[in-house]
């Protein structure tokens, strides 16, 4: 199992972190180690002092792939659901600015908290997917799958290009502005919707 990251896919979170608009996808991987499951609490990491939060759609792969045609691809996922991608944004920045990959940026334990997923059937549009997440009870990050620059089908075309998809990878699909810190007792809640598919203490 692999989990692969969309980068740079909502023009205002682009826009709040100065960056390029980018002419294709961009991915990154995270480890089998960075995955949080059934809404286990997320510990502070001593190496950082500058985690953030940013929400993301989540696909989940269901059979084997390989350079899969845009027309095929909604087959290769059956379930959506909503994660964190949980960044130490100083090490992002050092590395940004030495030139250096920033995979432990990103890649760390515990980095990629994922919550309950639904059926594809269940969404009457797959272009219409309103998500949002709350801090201590407050809405910092909305979004909607009509605004990301590469859609589902786009994603999982060029992904497949380079590797192999795998039957229970998960694609996080990009994050919307709005992306901040958190502190120990902090509180992230995610949604589809109106329904809670995630709750994520800080300790």
């Amino acid at each position: 199992m692999k989990i692969i990251c969309i980068g740079r896919n909502y023009v205002d979170h682009i826009r709040e972190l100065n960056n390029a608009i980018p002419t294709s996808p961009v991915f990154f991987l995270k480890p089998d180690s960075a995955l949080l499951i059934r809404n286990r609490p997320f510990y502070y990491p001593s190496f950082s002092d500058a985690i953030h939060y940013e929400v993301e759609l989540v696909l989940k792969i269901c059979k084997v792939g390989k350079n899969i045609q845009k027309r095929f691809a909604h087959t290769y996922f059956d379930e959506i659901g909503i994660g964190l991608d949980m960044t130490a944004r100083d090490l992002q920045d050092s590395a940004k600015q030495k030139g250096l990959p920033w995979a432990i940026a990103k890649g760390f334990d515990q980095s990629a908290p994922i919550g309950t997923f639904l059926s594809k059937e269940n969404f009457v549009d797959l272009k219409n997917i309103n998500f949002h997440l709350d801090l201590n009870g407050n809405t910092v990050q909305q979004g909607n799958s009509s605004l990301m620059i590469y859609g589902f089908d786009e994603i999982i075309e060029y992904i497949s290009r380079f590797m192999t998809l795998r039957t229970g990878d998960y694609i996080f699909t990009g994050t919307p502005a709005g992306v901040g810190p958190v502190m120990v007792g902090d509180k992230l809640e995610a949604y589809i919707g109106e329904e809670k598919l995630l709750s994520c203490q800080i300790k």
